[in-house]
């Protein structure tokens, strides 16, 4: 095998704001992998809260490179690697060239249903209430919109919007920056706004204190949750478990922490941090299998790879040209 790795920058089409943080850009790493003329691509950007960098992860996947090169299969990655970006986008790369050496697509390989296209969320990012509302107007005849939330005023930002786009589906992601007392005091006013789904209220380590709580809106783990280790502990605390590529290393261990989640209770969200449509693509494999399914990264890029997941009507589809199809014939067996 041969292996190829890369950084990209995609910059954004306008800057996208949540809790503590502004993103300009996606920042990606790019994974090629050769084998007997066959390729195949994996892309991640890493987990930024735990630090993760493009030039993290390249450290990472330079530290394995002769494992990958001597003929490395998936299920040694996580042997070899942490749950992470790096792992993520080695693990897309071996899928994808899995589907190529095999001549069916990945969904079969993982014994996922065959792809449909999959309603997803479309985020709002956090600004002020005018802000807020003008983006959903935006946004005007797709169904969900997720809505980031800061410190000034969410609920205010959250009235605005349901006002905007009284038609549509709506989640809210605090991104830990609420107390239990905060999300309390804001539920009645969730409740008449119709949202369907708060994602990690509370900062990592303070789950206890959702025990107990009668929220009756769905809540979701996103920071709490990186891997199958992870999902015991939301039990009683939590309704859904946010599945990440990157955060779990790839669809390899996204696929083991579905099916876990649901032996748990749980119900089962597909999401994504930054990327381009190659990202996505993993994903989507894994969103076959989700309640919920939150893939619009790329929809913020000023470009997007090609071929490219498309986005119609509020849904995402991703081509068999993108990523996990079979090798295209080649010139002789067509004219053959």
């Amino acid at each position: 095998m041969k292996l190829e790795v890369r950084k990209e920058t995609w910059p954004y089409s306008t800057p996208f704001r949540i809790t503590n943080y502004v993103f300009t850009c996606a920042e990606v790493v790019l994974v090629t992998i050769e084998y007997d003329g066959m390729r195949g691509r994996g892309e991640a950007s890493g987990v930024y809260y735990h630090g993760e960098t493009p030039d993290s992860l390249l450290a990472q996947i330079e530290e394995v490179r002769g494992c990958v090169e001597a003929g490395v299969e998936r299920a040694d990655l996580a042997r070899l690697l942490p749950a992470g970006g790096a792992r993520n986008a080695l693990d897309a790369a071996l899928w994808d060239l899995e589907a190529k050496r095999a001549g069916v697509p990945v969904w079969m390989i993982a014994d996922a249903p065959r792809p449909r296209p999959l309603t997803t969320t479309f985020t709002v990012s956090a600004g002020s209430a005018f802000e807020m509302a003008e983006a959903a107007r935006a946004y005007e005849g797709l169904p969900a919109l997720k809505l980031k939330l800061t410190g000034d005023d969410p609920v205010g930002c959250i009235q605005a919007v349901r006002q905007a786009r009284p038609d549509a589906w709506l989640g809210v992601d605090a991104n830990q920056g609420l107390s239990r007392r905060d999300l309390e005091r804001m539920l009645p006013a969730l409740v008449e706004a119709r949202v369907r789904l708060i994602e990690q209220p509370l900062p990592v380590g303070e789950d206890i204190q959702l025990e107990g709580l009668a929220s009756p809106i769905l809540i979701a783990a996103d920071e709490s949750v990186q891997s199958r280790a992870d999902l015991p502990s939301l039990v009683g605390r939590y309704q859904v478990a946010n599945i990440k590529l990157d955060k779990s290393g790839g669809l390899t261990e996204g696929l083991a922490m579905a099916q876990e989640a649901r032996r748990l209770g749980l119900r089962v969200m597909v999401g994504c941090m930054s990327g381009t449509s190659l990202a996505m693509a993993p994903a989507f494999v894994l969103g076959q299998l989700c309640d919920f399914v939150d893939l619009d990264g790329p929809t913020f890029l000023l470009s997007d790879r090609e071929p490219a997941a498309t986005y119609a009507d509020g849904q995402i589809w991703c081509p068999d040209e993108l990523w996990g199809a079979p090798a295209p014939p080649s010139r002789s067996e067509v004219q053959g």
